[in-house]
């Protein structure tokens, strides 16, 4: 029992020694050094250096896969699981949390989000907007142009003739 006590003495004393971050040696950035030919502690970046992040959101730029029945049966399955509980199956912004009291967020039929690029849209689901939060980490690239190509036949769907509805396909991004 002794022996256990002096131990939890020994390292509740090793654990008061101070030995923090902000006590390391360091160079403060702007300071003058005589290591670097500039005589800056700040350097510039070497050339082909890339920022944390931007590569990966580099990979995301790609433009919009071709419109084909198979994205936009993935865009629906897609839009049904991640955007209709708040935007509605229809895209009104009148989807189940609303009806539960949560802020309605804006329908994809207000001419602000008609005139929108497909690149909003995308842009949005990767980054979130407002109260909206990213789903980058739970809906991949291919399938966020899936769900703009689907929000897009739904602006359409509202706004088109029966018989010009091949026409207005190709205007889908």
């Amino acid at each position: 029992m002794t022996r256990l006590l002096l131990l939890a003495i020994v390292l509740a004393v090793a654990g008061c020694d101070d030995q923090s971050m902000r006590q390391q040696n360091r160079y403060d950035t702007y300071a003058p050094s005589k290591i670097w030919p500039n005589g800056s502690e700040a350097q510039p970046l070497p050339a082909g250096v890339v920022a944390q992040g931007d590569l990966a959101r580099a990979r995301d730029v790609k433009e919009p896969p071709p419109v084909t029945d198979s994205l936009m049966r993935t865009g629906r399955k897609d839009f049904e699981i991640f955007c209709s509980p708040c935007h509605g199956l229809a895209g009104d912004g009148d989807g189940m949390v609303v009806q539960r009291g949560f802020p309605a967020p804006p329908s994809y039929h207000s001419d602000r989000l008609r005139e929108a690029p497909a690149r909003y849209f995308f842009d949005v689901i990767t980054n979130g907007y407002g109260v909206m939060y990213s789903y980058a980490s739970r809906v991949p690239p291919h399938d966020r142009w899936a769900i703009v190509a689907y929000i897009r036949a739904l602006q359409e769907s509202r706004h088109v003739r029966v018989a010009d509805m091949p026409q207005a396909r190709e205007k889908l991004p």
